[in-house]
């Protein structure tokens, strides 16, 4: 399929960019058979958003999302967003602040957002959204690679 709308060929270069830096990665990779193989998409204000179905697989306390899989989602998210912005960098500190508990099996949205970049460090903010609340939310500091 050839993009022709602009946001459709932003959607591929960002969907390339992510299959070239995380490969294999254990959130957003469609290759790796254990992964969450989530889909981000470019929104128009140059946020990255995705949908999640958690399961009983990754459960901490019975019937809620595991808080590792939380930080990993919304570390995720950022690391993907800068990934739609034409940027490939690490996590060099994360900070999540958990407001409620995340329930399994109800659908869950995760979005991320640039706060200030100037290369190489780039501040990013991310939020995982539940029946329309905050559930948790992060800010990090991502470095690009050298």
């Amino acid at each position: 399929m050839i993009a022709t709308h602009s946001s459709d060929l932003k959607q591929t270069r960002f969907d390339s960019v992510q299959a070239s830096a995380h490969p294999f990665c254990l959130v957003c990779s469609r290759s790796n058979p254990l992964g969450l193989g989530l889909k981000f998409v470019c929104e128009a204000d140059g946020s990255v958003s995705t949908t999640f179905l958690g399961h009983p697989a990754l459960e901490g306390f019975e019937g809620l999302l595991h808080g590792g899989v939380i930080a990993s989602l919304l570390d995720g998210a950022m690391t993907n967003c800068l990934f739609a912005h034409n940027r490939a960098a690490m996590t060099a500190e994360l900070n999540v602040r958990y407001h409620k508990p995340v329930v399994i099996g109800e659908e869950m949205s995760i979005r991320a957002w640039i706060e200030h970049s100037r290369q190489p460090l780039h501040e990013m903010a991310a939020e995982l959204k539940q029946g329309g609340e905050v559930k948790a939310s992060a800010t990090a500091k991502f470095m690009e690679r050298s």
